[in-house]
């Protein structure tokens, strides 16, 4: 599987990176799902602290142990919780930054976090005291590179301008293109990579795509009602074929842009991350059938975090 540079940073990530939030905690079924995919070459892991409250780092650091200098694992900070009363608050200072990755790190019984990325982020934050933590953690050797995990313009231009980030994990897919002029445009021009989360779009775009239509988008998504959902999904059905099925054609949409170095799926069972890998890594979209399908979905604009 393609591996691609993260921002200006020594790491190479897989095109396709494991979410493991869904994982759940039967340990042998994860164990089976993430082998699985490391196999088939995918090489970035993606958890974060607030995962089951600490659960699925703890989980992930049991099974990945023996194949640690192998995968890159990217975590994320900024929730202060309580995994007894399963209450957390949003938490940015550099205090709680510096003490929650030596927690994160004893969880994934590792003594570093390849990228560690603040998991969200607002405009009132302390930025630059955040900034000056992960600046520290990465000094130290706890982390070698960090960025930020946020849909909120104002937010990602403030990191783009006053830190060293070295990717933005966003929400991007053929229903929420979003960010591709206002965001992945400035991230690509500054060596900034994008890592898009929900590219399959809560599974909108599977092969059971119209049935997920029917049970997650009765209000809509974003600027699509449940009807114009369906009605862009079998035009986007036009552009499919035995070896391009519909998550397939979903994965190589996002991966087409410049500025996206990995996109990130998330699996609950083998056999569903089984039918997310399975295409033809090699074979990109022309640029025709892209255009072709930017013109069938809506480009979408972030109308909150101006």
């Amino acid at each position: 599987m393609k591996r691609n540079q993260l921002g200006k940073s020594d790491i190479q990530i897989s095109e396709l990176t494991l979410g493991c939030m869904s994982l759940g905690q039967n340990k042998s079924a994860a164990k089976q799902i993430i082998e699985a995919a490391l196999d088939a070459g995918i090489n970035h892991l993606d958890t974060a602290d607030l995962y089951d409250f600490g659960l699925n780092e703890q989980l992930i650091g049991e099974i990945v142990k023996p194949y640690r200098n192998d995968i890159i694992i990217t975590s994320k900070v900024g929730n202060h919780f309580n995994r007894e009363t399963k209450d957390w608050y949003w938490d940015p200072s550099q205090k709680y930054i510096l003490g929650a990755v030596k927690n994160s790190l004893k969880r994934l019984q590792t003594d570093y976090i390849d990228f560690y990325m603040l998991h969200g982020g607002t405009i009132d934050d302390p930025i630059d005291e955040t900034i000056e933590a992960f600046e520290q953690l990465k000094k130290e050797g706890w982390i070698r590179s960090y960025g930020i995990s946020s849909i909120r313009p104002n937010v990602i231009r403030q990191y783009v301008e006053r830190s060293n980030i070295d990717g933005v994990m966003l929400q991007y897919s053929l229903f929420d293109r979003r960010a591709e002029e206002e965001i992945l445009d400035l991230l690509h021009e500054k060596d900034i990579s994008a890592l898009s989360r929900g590219p399959l779009a809560k599974g909108m775009l599977s092969s059971q795509g119209e049935a997920q239509i029917d049970k997650k988008a009765v209000e809509g998504y974003l600027d699509y009602n449940q009807e114009e959902l369906r009605a862009v999904y079998k035009e986007l059905q036009h552009f499919t074929s035995d070896s391009l099925p519909m998550h397939a054609l979903a994965l190589k949409y996002v991966l087409y842009h410049p500025a996206i170095a990995t996109a990130v799926f998330g699996a609950s069972s083998l056999a569903q991350l089984q039918e997310n890998m399975n295409f033809n890594h090699s074979q990109k979209l022309s640029e025709i059938v892209y255009h072709q399908m930017q013109q069938v979905t809506k480009d979408g604009f972030y109308t909150a975090h101006r």
